[in-house]
């Protein structure tokens, strides 16, 4: 089995690391910290300004493609007051000692902080994200194997269609007539099960 041939046993404790709490943010017109210039940084903007995010992008040196995003820039050293204002932080610099400082700022402040490939270092992981319009579905290993959970999220990227998108969008429309024809939850829940089944069958 794959858990021998890499020298471990499959399956550990829940003890062993962190419990997460899946959601999905809505941060559409707020804030957040980016901390680096360079790729780690423009992937982790990029992400941020698909979610509607304003994102300020902290760093002595910033790439030509960060500045070309629709981003505030400040080009000089982090600083603690940087995370003011912040809704959540992204340290992704090649410092450790700036890392540390960032989480460590952020913890004090009670922000939510992720140190790009430092689980210890995270409030806040990042999962594998495919996007099919509405649909988002994000798979995470809570940090024990990025790879993985990418080769995953291809995996799903090949199951999730168009197709799943329109629906949504139409099982979207009816959420309104949903509420005003059923009185309860349970209701509205069996009918709209019954769509998705009708529909996918």
């Amino acid at each position: 089995p794959l858990g021998w041939r890499l020298g471990h046993r499959v399956g550990t404790n829940a003890a062993d690391g962190p419990r997460y709490y899946m959601a999905c943010l809505n941060i559409d017109g707020r804030s957040a910290l980016v901390v680096g210039g360079g790729a780690v940084g423009l992937e982790k903007t990029e992400g941020l300004l698909r979610a509607g995010a304003d994102v300020v992008v902290v760093a002595p040196e910033v790439a030509p493609e960060v500045r070309a995003l629709d981003v505030r820039v400040v080009e000089r050293c982090y600083r603690a007051s940087d995370l003011d204002g912040q809704m959540l932080a992204i340290a992704a610099t090649a410092d450790n000692d700036v890392n540390e400082q960032i989480y460590a700022d952020a913890e004090e402040r009670g922000l939510f902080c992720n140190v790009a490939d430092v689980p210890e270092l995270c409030s806040f992981i990042l999962p594998a994200i495919h996007r099919e319009d509405l649909i988002l579905v994000a798979v995470s290993t809570s940090g024990a194997s990025p790879a993985l959970a990418q080769r995953l999220r291809a995996d799903i990227a090949r199951v999730v269609t168009p197709e799943h998108a329109e629906l949504a969008r139409r099982l979207r429309d009816l959420r309104p007539w949903a509420k005003r024809t059923f009185s309860t939850y349970e209701e509205r829940r069996d009918y709209f099960q019954a769509l998705v089944e009708e529909a996918l069958s």
